[in-house]
């Protein structure tokens, strides 16, 4: 999963992405409002933490600009603002969730996680994929109740297949989801992750769809025609 932080505080900036790093996302940071609305409207992201009082332009007018655009991805506002009326302004503009500085690193956390189960389908952080069960609140992932040592890189593409369970997904989308902006991104890398992926959760439960992509799948469920 790839998140987007526009914030202008570099202590606030860096302690979000130290953070969301160690819960095993990627992370591209923008300060301030030019730099936020273009990243957010070139690179796809699965969720976004906007701050509001931003410099050259103001959160809410980028959000407006993000769902005039059709930009969909879910956005939690983070501000220091707490007037009922810059609450409603940040829904209005299309804000999924709203979150007053000061806060808590663990309420951030599960509002960003709600937002993200929410977009993709699901009910709770935990996935389960016949005995694979992804949890990604701990960041963990388990085979018939034992865990799996994964790297950070093979968590994150195994949470975004668990996320997307079933569906075909291309190298490409792999790429654009799993990796930060300044990492240095070659689909080619995919497949490395997906055979040591394959070696530590069972070869059959990831299919190639040639000419497609790959696929995360329960290899005990019954097949469909």
């Amino acid at each position: 999963m790839r998140i987007l932080v526009v914030e202008d505080d570099p202590d606030l900036s860096r302690q979000l992405k130290q953070m969301l790093k160690e819960q095993g996302y990627a992370v591209d940071v923008a300060t301030d409002g030019v730099e936020g609305h273009f990243l957010g409207d070139t690179e796809p992201y699965d969720g976004v933490i906007l701050d509001l009082g931003l410099p050259q332009i103001d959160g809410v007018s980028i959000l407006q600009k993000w769902r005039a655009d059709e930009r969909k991805m879910p956005v939690l506002i983070l501000t220091a603002r707490d007037q009922w009326s810059e609450k409603v302004a940040g829904f209005d503009a299309g804000a999924d969730d709203y979150l007053t500085k000061p806060f808590h690193t663990e309420e951030l956390m599960a509002r960003l996680r709600a937002l993200l189960r929410r977009a993709a389908g699901h009910t709770t952080d935990v996935i389960e994929i016949g005995d694979l069960v992804v949890d990604n609140r701990a960041a963990r992932a388990f085979v018939n109740g034992m865990g799996i040592k994964l790297t950070s890189h093979e968590f994150r593409l195994l949470a975004y297949m668990a996320t997307h369970k079933g569906r075909v997904i291309s190298r490409t989308e792999m790429v654009e989801h799993i990796y930060d902006q300044d990492f240095d991104r070659d689909s080619n890398t995919i497949e490395v992750f997906i055979g040591r992926l394959r070696k530590k959760i069972g070869t059959d439960r990831i299919e190639t769809v040639r000419g497609l992509g790959y696929r995360l799948v329960d290899p005990d469920a019954p097949q469909t025609s």
